[in-house]
């Protein structure tokens, strides 16, 4: 059992190692926009989703808690492009 859940924790690792590089190459290469803003700040979204449900183990707590941290994601993430779009 520890064995899986150390290869499901690489697993993770990896898609955030490659959604990070992905941003990177993103706001390097691409010039700049809504789109490429937008783009990123979901992947911010999606990474950070990813670090509170495996590695901060939120995944197995209630809905609430879970909605909490979505929130605050999704707020931050609002308040961001909001800045950026003015």
């Amino acid at each position: 059992m520890n064995k899986q859940l150390n290869r499901f924790a690489t697993i993770i690792w990896l898609v955030l190692v490659i959604l990070t590089i992905g941003t990177f190459l993103i706001g390097e290469e691409v010039t700049a926009g809504k789109t490429v803003m937008l783009s990123v700040l979901l992947i911010s979204l999606i990474k950070g989703q990813l670090i509170a449900n495996y590695f901060m183990g939120l995944r197995h707590v209630s809905w609430l808690w879970r909605g909490i941290i979505l929130g605050y994601f999704v707020i931050v993430g609002g308040m961001i492009a909001i800045a950026y779009l003015n």
